[in-house]
């Protein structure tokens, strides 16, 4: 085991491997990747539903869509691993007068940063998910470059890519301790044993509050259980009425969401009553809460058996947007947290622009709606689009 690095990051899942990989392409090669889990990617980036959209509100959002997804279209090439790319699209269902005003801002906001979002109306809408009943729905907006991607593989990708590069990766080792010498980062403690580093990363997902105050620095982020169900087509082999494309469908109003994984359907729903915790247990009455909104969306779900369900965290900041940066309290102490239900499909921009504020060089973007200090005044405005 590595003593002495020139980086550690703590935390291997999307983010951390994205900044790994993206300061091994920056010549930082002398890096130490802390994961305690005996795999990569086994947390929230494991447990998330693999979509990725260009469709946020917040500018800084769609900023970051546009950079990841480019790449993920391009991951065989540039990383060389296959991440099972489909683009068959995002589709928000609308409900409400009030919803369509937000989204027609929102998309104007899209379009005009490049993004081919169409506004549909309710037929429209059924014509590209069969089997979807639109009943209620006033309009709906649809990117076709949206899609779904294997997290297990950009994880991979990212963390193989940085390891040939020379980056070392620890499993099944934990990060117990954050250590300061004269005002500024000098290491970390581990399981086994410490690592002298002038730089410390803190890319601990849902863990990243545990890992700040061992540094003596509060990074304001939740934790909160998701469930993700998956549904088995019918045994009797009938014709079973749901898209035969991977198109994410997405009811605003409740949060209701649903595409195709396999022969099978994957679908989950947000709990506005779950509390923060790392609770990971699959709460199956909460499934009788989803099934209603489901079968009044998609009726083949109705009757279907759930052949599979668990639960992820998402890692929750109260602007729902994410802390990308440098501590400005703490010299070599570095951010990569609370991306709130949308991290894996920012991971490739995000650890690229970590890479570059860690090297020292321009991001290419305004970093001030990432800050960590943006919460000291209270007047930040976050993201609306999380699902």
């Amino acid at each position: 085991m590595k003593r002495t690095a020139d980086v550690v990051i703590v935390g291997g899942g999307c983010m951390g491997a994205s900044v790994a990989f993206h300061l091994a392409r920056r010549g930082v090669t002398n890096v130490v990747l802390v994961e305690r889990e005996q795999l990569l990617g086994t947390g929230s980036t494991g447990r998330n539903a693999g979509g990725v959209r260009h469709q946020f509100s917040h500018e800084a959002n769609i900023r970051l869509s546009i950079e990841s997804i480019a790449m993920l279209e391009r991951f065989k090439e540039e990383v060389g691993a296959d991440i099972d790319f489909h683009q068959d699209g995002y589709l928000f269902l609308l409900s409400t007068q009030a919803s369509v005003e937000v989204f027609t801002a929102n998309v104007a906001r899209q379009r005009g940063l490049g993004i081919a979002v169409d506004w549909l109306d309710a037929d429209a809408a059924a014509a590209l998910a069969p089997g979807l009943v639109t009943e209620h729905v006033i309009g709906a907006t649809f990117c076709q470059r949206d899609g779904i991607a294997d997290p297990n593989g950009v994880t991979m990708g990212f963390a193989r890519s940085a390891q040939a590069a020379g980056v070392s990766i620890l499993r099944e080792t934990e990060v117990t301790g954050v250590r300061i010498v004269g005002g500024r980062v000098a290491g970390v403690d581990t399981t086994n044993g410490a690592i002298d580093a002038p730089v410390v990363v803190n890319a601990a997902g849902p863990h990243a509050r545990a890992i700040g105050h061992m540094a003596g620095i509060d990074v304001p982020v939740e934790a909160y259980r998701r469930h993700i169900f998956i549904a088995q087509p019918p045994a009797s082999g009938g014709r079973w009425n749901v898209p035969d494309s991977r198109v994410m469908v997405i009811d605003f109003e409740s949060t209701f969401y649903f595409h195709r994984e396999g022969a099978g359907v994957l679908f989950g729903m947000g709990d506005p009553h779950e509390t923060p915790s790392f609770d990971l247990t699959v709460q199956w009455d909460f499934l009788e809460q989803v099934s209603p909104v489901a079968a009044r969306r998609l009726p083949a779900l109705a009757d279907a058996l759930i052949a599979h369900a668990w639960a992820g965290l998402y890692e929750v900041t109260p602007d729902a947007n994410p802390i990308i940066g440098a501590a400005r309290d703490l010299p070599g102490f570095f951010l990569i947290n609370g991306f709130s239900g949308h991290g894996f499909q920012h991971s490739p921009a995000a650890g690229r622009i970590l890479a570059d504020v860690i090297t020292s060089r321009d991001p290419g973007m305004d970093l001030s709606p990432f800050a960590l200090e943006r919460f000291e005044d209270r007047k930040t405005g976050g993201e609306h689009y999380v699902v």
